[in-house]
């Protein structure tokens, strides 16, 4: 993606010198890898990890030179990417004749706070709707490479398109219908509706993209397939066998990797609206 030298967001705020401090380097938070794993791109309940992780972090280590300049890199990019989610949300809701709200994307280093809960590194990325803002720690694209062998600067893109469409989910209502649904059904039949959540934000992932592309051209046949790596790598399925063995589909929240790569790549190739309704009858 050329990103160098383009506009970056204003709606964010740096937490990354006040929060938990050090840089998230792996170590003991590998064996919980599969926990936030479904977490992170927006399904889980931060506050489940509360108790794991208080939020004054958990043992991080001080950034080297080297991995501060990385960091920086890495929060600039992250200020393009929403500048560009913000250029083109902002014209398809003046498309559907609403008017967009441009979220807060809150970066922090270890842990802060959110409306919904503590965050930490572990929690990976995440949409908070109880004050319409993103966060997300930047050592997450370190993880992404390593612990998810997801190569590439468009991964980190998809996972921040990904969040934005949960924003874009929130001002349309439906975290709303979800929350009303939350308490009628069995945790598994939830999960169903979950699954169909974060397949739409995945969608819009992909609408983004194919936007970005038109208004802007600045995407490449690569940087789609970095987000189709990504995509695959964290499909639940995938997690499930790794991390433990077998595969319950009735503990699926996010889809599976063919399931998260159809759907992103269903956005960006069509770029309509209306195809995204992952909650219509017979759509799987």
């Amino acid at each position: 993606m050329d990103w160098k030298g383009r506009r970056e967001s204003s709606n964010v705020d740096d937490r990354r010198a006040i929060s938990g401090g050090g840089l998230a380097l792996g170590g003991g938070i590998i064996g919980l890898l599969f926990i936030f794993a479904q977490l992170f791109l927006g399904g889980g309940d931060i506050n489940d990890l509360q108790q794991l992780f208080p939020p004054d972090g958990f043992g991080q280590t001080t950034m080297t030179p080297e991995q501060e300049a990385a960091d920086e890199e890495e929060a600039a990019f992250v200020k393009v990417v929403l500048a560009d989610t913000e250029d083109v949300w902002n014209e398809l809701f003046r498309q559907m004749g609403r008017t967009y709200q441009e979220p807060t994307l809150v970066m922090f280093r270890g842990s802060t706070t959110s409306a919904c809960g503590g965050a930490t590194a572990a929690t990976g990325p995440f949409y908070c709707p109880a004050d319409k803002q993103v966060y997300i720690d930047l050592s997450f694209a370190q993880q992404l490479k390593q612990e998810f062998g997801v190569k590439g600067d468009f991964a980190m893109a998809y996972v921040i398109a990904h969040e934005i469409g949960h924003h874009v989910q929130d001002l349309l209502g439906l975290t709303e219908k979800m929350n009303q649904i939350r308490g009628q059904v069995s945790e598994t039949e939830y999960n169903k509706y979950s699954v169909r959540l974060e397949l739409q934000a995945d969608f819009y992932a992909g609408i983004w993209a194919h936007y970005n592309q038109k208004m802007k051209n600045v995407i490449h046949a690569q940087d789609i397939r970095e987000a189709l790596e990504a995509a695959n790598a964290i499909g639940d399925d995938r997690l499930q066998k790794k991390y433990q063995g077998t595969v319950t589909p009735d503990s699926f929240t996010h889809g599976t990797s063919e399931q998260r790569m159809y759907w992103f790549k269903k956005g960006f190739e069509t770029g309509d609206l209306n195809q995204g309704n992952t909650f219509a009858k017979g759509v799987f």
